[in-house]
């Protein structure tokens, strides 16, 4: 896709909504706003403030910051100063985050006050970088509004190279190591096209209610200053005052994790309140059962639109648009895909041995190219070869199969896989099943050694609190599963638990699940 059609990139698009229309709100953190006049001018400074530091363009800053005002304006200031933003999981332990800042190099750290702790085990692991705070500076550190206050007002003009690397977000490690994702400008703009396909319009709303170490929250950002939209930023994602900010803001368009759907869906009184405004809902970043889905669909009453994607995609290659989202019909199969793909996005399933195309129907890995594709991990060649294909495809990880009108149906992480006699039995299809029985608040599936199958299908089940009443067996779980799948599917050991080990995103960390559940812990 030509830039052309894309429109102007992050900076770009903040200057010209500063010039266009200062006084409109861009960021909304509590009750204080930034218009676009204010974020293009304080970025300005706190670009400069940077460059101020020594730092060299293309260093990576690394920054500990809720989802909030200083978040976006940190982000456009590293854009508009040639640097790389970087920011940092909060939720990491010390050495942790010692070994992200290492990976990284990074040239200087940023943090607000109740993250200053981590922040000085960050510099302790790079001596010499410096620190910036919002309060409670040491000598040898820096205040963050003291620095800007002091630094030139012009903008130093970076943005409009859409190869520049701009971003570099860590994943989130459920497998191993973190890796830091390289993202350019090119990579993270949403395009015209995708922009008038979700409605967004100057006048939109949206929430942002996710960590922007995650391509969500970073990603939705940039998305709704692209836009011109206002934007509301929830620092703590509390169920109850997410709603209460949607009705206080009116809030045209949200997106949220399976996981924050599910918990909405589940706040006493949901049905009753205000979504009058609410025109779309963005999902993604994990599965999510056709169940949840419709329930959220009553409730919300407007328009569903899921992104499937990973931080290497920049949370972008298929979507299922709101006219796909039927709950009953023929055509309320597709709630269980994953969408087709924009004009600009090309998405293939490749059998996972020889790398050969698949039929239609026959599930292998998902590949994808598109100028949402990262350029790679960084300092990770030996990762990079892995990651793409010899003709330059992406190599998803996740396993899936393409239906004849182009709808992609992902069956999970091709290493999630469960291989039990033989058979292959994808998790998702067993957790869709188990999350029908009313008595079921929340699941995962994985396998477990079993000697006489080798895996065994086995299910994390989290009830409801009104299941106590009448309780619910592992037995009747199973027995329930055998009417809806294949017997070679159903769950051979099922596992009550209060709750389900998830990471920052929000994706449920199975291997905590195989580790503590597996007949040998």
């Amino acid at each position: 896709m030509e830039e052309s059609r894309m429109g102007p990139f992050l900076p770009d698009a903040v200057r010209r909504h500063a010039a266009d229309r200062p006084h409109a709100p861009a960021v909304t953190e509590g009750t204080e706003t930034r218009s676009y006049a204010e974020l293009d001018a304080r970025s300005n400074r706190a670009a400069q403030a940077l460059l101020a530091l020594g730092l060299p363009a293309g260093t990576h800053v690394g920054y500990l910051v809720r989802p909030g005002l200083l978040a976006a304006e940190l982000l456009v200031a590293c854009a508009k100063a040639g640097l790389v933003a970087t920011p940092l999981n909060w939720r990491l332990a010390d050495p942790e985050l010692a070994a992200v800042a290492h990976d990284a190099e990074l040239g200087a750290v940023l943090t607000q006050t109740e993250f200053l702790p981590q922040a000085r085990a960050v510099r302790t692991a790079l001596p010499g970088i410096p620190l910036v705070t919002e309060s409670g500076a040491e000598e040898d550190e820096a205040t963050y509004e003291s620095l800007i206050a002091d630094a030139v007002a012009a903008d130093p003009g970076h943005g409009a190279d859409g190869g520049a690397v701009f971003l570099q977000l860590y994943t989130s490690g459920t497998t191993g190591l973190p890796k830091g994702v390289q993202l350019t400008l090119r990579n993270v703009s949403a395009g015209d096209f995708q922009l008038r396909e979700m409605g967004w319009r100057p006048t939109s709303v949206g929430l942002n209610a996710m960590p922007v170490f995650h391509i969500a929250g970073t990603g939705w950002l940039a998305t709704a200053l692209s836009a011109g939209a206002h934007t509301v930023m929830l620092p703590d994602l509390v169920p109850g005052r997410v709603v209460e900010l949607m009705e206080r803001h009116h809030v045209t368009h949200a997106f949220f994790v399976p996981a924050v759907l599910h918990l909405l869906t589940q706040l006493p009184g949901v049905r009753e309140r205000d979504f009058s405004a609410l025109e779309l809902i963005v999902y993604g970043a994990s599965p999510i059962t056709p169940a949840l889905l419709r329930r959220s669909m009553e409730i919300f009453g407007c328009g569903f639109y899921q992104k499937y994607g990973q931080t290497e995609t920049t949370g972008s290659a298929t979507r299922l648009l709101p006219e796909d989202h039927v709950a009953d019909g023929p055509r309320s199969a597709l709630l269980r895909s994953a969408g087709n793909t924009r004009p600009d996005v090309h998405v293939t399933i490749a059998d996972p041995v020889t790398g050969e195309p698949v039929a239609p129907g026959v599930v292998g890995e998902i590949l994808t190219r598109s100028h949402h594709v990262t350029p790679g991990y960084w300092q990770r060649p030996d990762e990079n070869a892995a990651l793409f294909t010899d003709d330059g495809w992406l190599r998803t990880g996740d396993a899936g199969y393409l239906d004849e009108d182009g709808y992609l149906f992902i069956t999970d992480r091709i290493k999630d896989m469960v291989i039990t006699g033989g058979e292959n039995v994808y998790p998702i299809e067993v957790e869709s099943a188990l999350a029908e029985h009313p008595a079921v608040l929340d699941v995962a599936v994985f396998g477990t050694p079993d000697e006489t199958w080798g895996e065994a299908v086995t299910a994390a089940v989290v009830l409801r609190p009104a299941a106590d009443a009448d309780p619910v067996t592992a037995d009747d779980l199973i027995a329930f599963t055998r009417e809806r799948i294949a017997s070679y599917k159903k769950p051979r050991l099922v596992h009550f638990v209060d709750e389900l080990p998830r990471n920052p995103s929000g994706k449920i960390l199975k291997r905590v699940l195989r580790r503590e559940l597996s007949p040998d812990a």
